[in-house]
């Protein structure tokens, strides 16, 4: 019944958006636009409407661009009441994100199936994520808050010639407003459910004729939506402090910015709710699936992130501008993870992320009468830190395993890419990327006895050295692009792409080298056996996109659809097993087991569109539009090799993956009041998913809608305006991540046996509740 449910929902979407396409025909303009400034020059003469993004790093038409990519802008957010980075997924189709298990700021994220669900260093994310082209290395405080946005970009599919590694779903850009030329000051603040009570103040200045100065602080605060009855505190509160500050000095020829940015996570850590009961304890489930009774409160939960960023931009000549873009940011984390979320030290991690990056990249962009595309170099040296304890207190008498992980890269790539024109209507683009990533690694684990090790301020005695191990590998990738569009009037572009990317290789920071097996058969096991068991090769994809992007009726109606064929080799497969070290028949730790296990094909397609549907109707300035997105994934192993070396594809699915992907929503413009009324809806819907590999009844999440709602007045000298919003209007629950250390538990009824610890570990994680809240902004 739920199935078919969904599936009614999913035709009515479809429907409405192929209703909405059927019903208006094609309106052809001639002419195609050739340089950045004509775009910026459409933009502004119609009316803002036209979008102008740098998905392949130069400025162009949205619909110009072969690759599928949605554009969001800081004024659309800003009227639906979006905080943060992650709510945006519910309109682009086959995306998820999520804040992972435990903080407010680290990011969880998939696009088309790829993607990182583990934080821990070591391993890459098949998602990158840009702060004005300056790359995130490491998730940890990637949760953007929404403020100062100029707009949000979404691209999908591998980007690995533009972009590099780490982008083989996908890339996420959120690009910031650059300041106006005339002093500003805006005050924005939201009060609502769970006594939320966030302010942004956002002000700038000019200084001299060409520098300018801007700042901006936020405060954002939230109750938790449940309670941890053990310890007293709030579960799932917000608690961050942020800010922003640039310089920018635009000559014409000339711009630079320099801009730093700041953040400070107070909140109390997210602990998850037990779906069985504790099977020693008998502790009973909760009836609130945000309450929780974890105990684990030796470390609090702390983020601290910042950065700063240095772009320049010199115009050599109207053909040529040269770019530079340096980076640098350093964040640190401490977490406590109860995994079995009980007042007991059962699977209790308390845990520690250092992250640190440079990154310079230098680009020359060409803008011929043909010929235009853009040549680059890039260089990254980053370090990640890991360091974490797994105690069992209640299997054996304070035992406790610490994982140190260090982890350095070391990449430099060259890059081009470049579009020519054959004809008025034909063009066609090659672009390729080398890379050269360089991984070295040390991963040390100590078995201590008697409580956490002295780094968690215990006082347990190291009794053993399970894994020294220290080792470095470099992978080289090139990573080709190539495209052929058909433009027959600036209204309309038909393109095939093919794009290649590739995800870093590495070691596993929770491996265990007294657990590696004799592979190379030479009767014994010596280093190169240890290097081979923790080590993981790069994974790969190849990309093939067809697709037609089109602006019709005077750009009243937008439409993007998109067919895709990506076949992955190498897949990594991240897992974590309990270990017996002894052979007492009693799991003492967990180990991380990561292999290239797997190959797969992820095939699909997209759906985009945005319709003008009236105006004018109700009043000078009224309007009724549409929007709309579908996606439907068709992701599946060819094969998994599982631990022991056999084929289990049958029985393994894509994690974090729905099958379908969409959403319908609508924006009523009524002017009354000396101002406008913007009535807002949407509606979000995703199919069954599976929080990872292998299926779990408890934790996989059945398909779900989410609805919200929004009523926005702005006066009509833009002076101020008032919101009200509605996210998850219905309250629907829903899972979002959890963990799992148990195994039995199917068909009902059938005895839970823990792998990890004694009470059994199956915890959920849930996506935000009800929330009903205000905003109000005034500008000077």
């Amino acid at each position: 019944m739920r199935n078919d449910v969904i599936a009614c929902r999913t035709l009515l979407l479809a429907g409405a958006a192929g209703l909405a396409m059927l019903a208006a025909p094609a309106a052809a303009q001639d002419g195609a636009i050739d340089t950045a400034a004509e775009a910026d020059a459409e933009a502004e003469q119609d009316g803002g409407n036209t979008i102008v993004v740098t998905a392949r790093r130069r400025e162009e038409r949205l619909i110009d661009v072969p690759i599928s990519v949605t554009a969001l802008t800081g004024e659309t957010l800003q009227e639906q009441g979006i905080l943060e980075l992650t709510q945006i997924g519910q309109q682009v189709p086959n995306i998820t994100l999520e804040v992972s298990r435990g903080t407010n700021t680290t990011l969880t994220a998939f696009i088309r199936g790829v993607g990182q669900q583990d934080p821990v260093a070591g391993f890459e994310a098949g998602v990158g994520l840009y702060i004005d082209d300056v790359y995130l290395n490491r998730p940890q405080a990637a949760v953007l808050d929404i403020y100062n946005v100029e707009r949000i970009e979404v691209l999908r599919g591998p980007q690995g010639t533009l972009y590099g590694r780490n982008t083989i779903g996908g890339a996420i850009k959120y690009v910031t407003a650059r300041l106006p030329d005339d002093p500003s000051l805006q005050i924005r603040g939201a009060y609502g459910s769970y006594d939320q009570a966030d302010l942004i103040v956002t002000g700038s200045t000019p200084i001299t004729d060409n520098l300018r100065i801007g700042a901006s602080g936020a405060r954002l605060s939230r109750g938790g939506f449940g309670e941890n009855l053990t310890l007293g505190t709030e579960n799932y509160n917000k608690d961050v402090w942020a800010a922003r500050g640039t310089i920018e000095f635009d000559s014409g020829p000339v711009f630079v910015r320099l801009s730093g940015d700041y953040i400070k996570d107070d909140s109390e850590a997210r602990q998850g709710h037990r779906l069985i009961p504790g099977l020693v304890s008998g502790a009973p489930v909760l009836d609130d699936v945000f309450d929780t009774r974890a105990g684990l409160d030796i470390v609090d939960q702390e983020v601290e992130a910042y950065g700063g960023a240095l772009n320049i931009e010199v115009e050599v000549s109207d053909r040529i501008t040269l770019k530079s873009i340096t980076g640098y940011r350093e964040d640190r984390s401490t977490t406590p993870i109860d995994f079995d979320s009980l007042p007991a030290v059962d699977v209790d991690v308390p845990a520690i992320y250092e992250n640190d990056q440079f990154s310079q990249e230098f680009q020359l962009l060409y803008e011929g009468d043909r010929l235009s595309g853009v040549v680059g170099f890039y260089y990254l040296n980053a370090n990640a830190f890991t360091a974490f304890d797994v105690a069992l207190f209640t299997t054996l008498d304070g035992l406790t395993a610490q994982t140190l992980g260090d982890v350095d890269t070391d990449t430099w790539s060259v890059f081009a890419d470049f579009t020519y024109d054959l004809t008025d209507t034909i063009s066609v683009s090659l672009g390729g990327r080398y890379t050269n990533d360089k991984r070295s690694s040390r991963v040390l684990r100590t078995t201590f006895l008697g409580g956490f090790s002295d780094l968690f301020g215990g006082a347990g005695a190291p009794i053993a050295v399970t894994s020294d191990f220290e080792g470095s590998e470099t992978f080289e990738d090139f990573n080709p692009r190539a495209s052929i569009s058909w433009q027959p009037n600036r209204d309309h572009n038909v393109y095939f792409t093919y794009s290649q990317g590739f995800k870093g290789g590495g070691f596993d920071p929770r491996g265990q080298t007294t657990a590696a097996p004799d592979l190379d058969g030479d009767g014994d096991v010596d280093f190169d056996d240890q290097f081979e068991f923790l080590r993981f090769a790069p994974e790969t994809v190849d990309s093939f996109e067809l697709g037609w992007k089109a602006s019709l009726l005077d750009n009243r109606l937008n439409i993007s659809l998109a067919g895709f064929l990506s076949q992955y080799s190498d897949v990594q497969i991240p897992g974590s097993v309990g270990f017996d070290s002894d052979g007492d028949g009693v799991n003492e730790s967990f180990i991380g087991i990561t292999s290239n296990a797997a190959s797969a094909d992820v095939n699909g397609i997209e759906f985009e569109g945005n319709a003008l549907v009236g105006e004018n109707f109700a009043g000078d300035g009224s309007r009724f539009s549409v929007n709309w997105s579908l996606g439907v994934l068709d992701a599946a192993f060819n094969t998994f090799i599982d631990a022991f070396g056999n084929d289990v594809a049958d029985e393994r699915v894509f994690q974090n993956t729905p099958d379908i992907t969409g959403h319908m929503g609508f924006n009523l413009g009524i002017p009354a009041g000396g101002g406008m009324f913007d009535f807002i809806g949407l509606a979000s819907l995703r199919s069954d998913a599976s929080q990872f590999e292998v299926p779990n009844p408890f934790l996989d999440q059945d398909g779900f809608v989410l609805v919200d709602a929004s009523v926005v007045y702005t006066s009509d000298d833009g002076f101020y305006s008032i919101g009200l919003h509605g996210k998850n209007l219905f309250d629907k629950e829903y899972i979002v991540a959890g963990y799992n250390f148990v195994a039995g538990g199917t068909p009902p009824g059938t005895p839970f046996v823990p792998t990890l610890g004694q009470e059994g570990t199956l915890t959920g994680f849930y996506g935000d509740p009800r929330r009903i809240y205000v905003t109000a902004q005034v500008n000077f």
